[in-house]
């Protein structure tokens, strides 16, 4: 592995302070609050590590209550809802300076047989030769804040190659609809629970920002305020972040200054390994310009 990907699999690991509650520390990509993939990360780590190995989890929501800070670490408690003859429950706060900043539910699940149906992959060109997000940054780095610049130009954990390419700094309108293949930039560790902790890392980035593309707005443009309000997860089953992912997403509505997006994630199989959906604020503020 990296060492960035390697400090990643660290971050996402946790220490245990007690029974049912764990510390993760915290990281600065340059956001005006802490980015919402790494708690939804740590957030099903914590609850991974108090469900046995033979349930795996199937799904997970949560909700994005307070600007977390990046300069300090996130202390995860955690509830045992139910242990079912099939399925556990989890619920997961996440704590900063003595208030939740993020709660969330997770549900297990024992392997089992039944009907199955999918979604088809849609019909995109391959990751092999587009050029990384870093790259395309690299391009353009002298239009980059200088606050972030280093951070938005130095070496990443989650490789991602934009299908959909737009000049973030000149946005035109177009459909609401974006793809990107993203995997983790280094070999993983063969632990199925570490890839879904790092898919659920990797969902949040780009979700959101789908609901501005018709609207000819961008993450980068000073007077939009953009935040994650919740953000849902469900698993089809086991998957390799390591391997190619391509996340599809659309945006079937917005309005009232928030915008809801989903997400489709197959493998380069064509097989749909996770789904994910997410509303957030979208707020066009003219005083901030």
């Amino acid at each position: 592995m990296s060492h960035v990907l390697d400090d990643l699999v660290d971050l996402l690991s946790l220490e245990s302070i007690e029974e049912n509650l764990f510390r993760g520390r915290s990281q600065d990509l340059g956001f005006r609050q802490l980015y919402g993939g790494q708690v939804l990360g740590q957030s099903l780590s914590a609850a991974s590590q108090t469900v046995e190995d033979a349930r795996h989890v199937h799904s997970l929501h949560g909700y994005f209550l307070r600007p977390g800070d990046a300069s300090l670490p996130v202390v995860y408690s955690v509830d045992r809802v139910r242990d079912g003859g099939s399925f556990s429950t989890r619920r997961v706060t996440a704590i900063q300076k003595g208030q939740t900043i993020f709660t969330c539910s997770a549900s297990f699940q024992y392997d089992e047989e039944g009907f199955e149906h999918q979604a088809q992959m849609p019909d995109v060109v391959g990751p092999e030769n587009l050029p990384t997000e870093v790259e395309l940054a690299h391009a353009m780095a002298d239009q980059l804040p200088e606050r972030i610049r280093d951070k938005v130009l130095c070496a990443k954990p989650i490789e991602i190659r934009p299908v959909t390419e737009r000049d973030p700094f000149n946005p035109k309108p177009g459909d609401p609809v974006k793809y990107a293949w993203f995997r983790a930039d280094g070999n993983l560790p063969d632990v199925p629970a570490l890839h879904k902790y790092m898919l659920a890392y990797a969902s949040d980035f780009g979700l959101l920002t789908t609901a501005l593309l018709p609207h000819g707005k961008s993450v980068w443009q000073r007077d939009m305020q953009i935040a994650s309000l919740d953000h849902s997860l469900w698993f089809h089953g086991n998957l390799r972040a390591d391997q190619w992912l391509l996340y599809a997403t659309d945006s079937p509505w917005a309005g009232n200054s928030r915008g809801f997006c989903r997400g489709s994630i197959f493998n380069q199989a064509g097989q749909l390994v996770a789904s994910s959906s997410q509303e957030g604020l979208i707020r066009h503020r003219k005083d901030w310009a």
